[in-house]
């Protein structure tokens, strides 16, 4: 029997945990930055497996295989963990019993993974050389938990690293895996606008926030239909716009919020630069004042191609190679796995969720009711194992 065929029945043999570890961080679901009972549950685990670990941050945790063949590279594979603040409508056995949180992204399901790989990967050091790291990350939704990794040096000896998303609108036996960029950057821009209050029947006394920021609002939709090539994928979106007291009163302050969204790092840059210029310039005109800050929440996610290549002839040995998809749509979600690509290289792999036969599997991520066919978590962790297995063996 192959190294291959042995970790695969391994995970299969363990799936039946797998399926538990998922249920019960499904019932137990926490915002960004607050998993503190969830990285206690995987700290747990960790403790009774013998496995060092180190925590990240407050919720963050990375622990440490090394196999016994020798000498060799490291790899970082990555979860996140954090869930939604969302209502938990599945109806399921297993339904979130944190009110108003819910694992509507699938987050429960890459941790349980990620576990489950690290548990076989424990029994059979002695298959691979080098270092496996499995990083459990908090704070993916909002953007803010991937920095803690790499601010923190928890990835500088990362040779390469590699994640997965399961993907409801892939059926359950795809594995994805494509070269090039994936998913949009995410950056959130907070522009205030400052002016004058007067009494509405004295326009000219005042200095209208409401006005300027609504000025600025349409003038930022102009940049993508004007500034950027039509064949580059972009995005500058309001969301919010919020001015005014009273109806009869100038309004001296007016807030937005928006995002940026882009494929390339270049076109990140000079949106980023051209929306500041324009919301100044735009202020600047009705004599209002304005400051201008933003939150970089993710780069753009760009799989490198000698990883996806791996991944590629990895996921064709677990599912076929007619199962596997190379071409997958870009996406304007964003994912902060990103930073972990621009820390060393790498690939994010997609597991489809979705049972073609099971209605309760056919809800987009970040839906009430969105749910998975549980089968998924197996090829999710076999995916985690043998990438991780060929590339220190091929690197070796």
């Amino acid at each position: 029997m192959t190294t291959q065929q042995t970790l695969t029945e391994a995970i299969q043999a363990i799936s039946e945990d797998i399926i538990s570890w998922r249920r019960h961080l499904h019932q137990y679901p926490e915002a960004s930055l607050k998993e503190v009972e969830t990285s206690k549950y995987i700290q747990n685990q960790l403790k009774a497996w013998g496995i060092p670990f180190q925590r990240v941050g407050e919720t963050g945790t990375i622990a440490a295989l090394t196999g016994t063949k020798g000498a060799g590279k490291t790899i970082v594979l990555r979860a996140d963990i954090d869930a939604l603040e969302l209502p938990d409508k599945t109806g399921a056995v297993y339904q979130s019993k944190n009110e108003g949180l819910n694992h509507a992204c699938g987050h429960d399901g890459h941790t349980a993974a990620l576990l489950g790989a690290l548990k076989v990967l424990k029994d059979h050091r002695h298959t691979f050389p080098g270092t496996i790291k499995f990083a459990f990350q908090q704070a993916e939704e909002i953007g803010a938990g991937a920095k803690h990794f790499v601010q923190g040096d928890f990835l500088n000896d990362a040779d390469q690293v590699f994640g997965i998303h399961l993907a409801s609108y892939l059926p359950v036996g795809q594995l994805a895996a494509t070269p090039g960029a994936v998913n949009a950057s995410c950056d959130i821009f907070y522009i205030t606008v400052s002016g004058f209050s007067s009494h509405v029947s004295q326009p000219h006394v005042g200095r209208d926030a409401l006005l300027a920021a609504a000025s600025i609002v349409v003038e930022l939709q102009k940049i993508v239909a004007r500034e950027i090539d039509p064949f580059d994928p972009a995005v500058v979106g309001i969301g919010r716009l919020d001015a005014g007291t009273r109806y009869n009163i100038v309004a001296n302050r007016a807030r937005i919020e928006g995002t940026i969204r882009a494929f390339s790092h270049d076109t990140r840059a000079f949106l980023l630069k051209r929306v500041e210029e324009i919301a100044n310039e735009v202020a600047a005109a009705h004599r209002t004042t304005l400051s201008f800050r933003v939150h970089d929440a993710a780069a753009p996610l760009i799989n490198h191609s000698e990883p996806a290549q791996r991944a590629r002839n990895v996921a064709a040995t677990i599912v076929g190679a007619d199962n596997v998809v190379t071409d997958q749509q870009k996406s304007m979600g964003a994912d902060d796995f990103a930073d972990f690509l621009a820390a060393a290289p790498g690939v994010y792999g997609l597991v489809g969720s979705r049972n073609p036969d099971e209605p309760r599997t056919h809800f987009g991520h970040h839906h009430e009711q969105f749910d998975i066919d549980e089968r998924s978590l197996v090829l999710a962790a076999t995916y985690h194992t043998l990438y991780a297995i060929d590339y220190l063996t091929q690197s070796s």
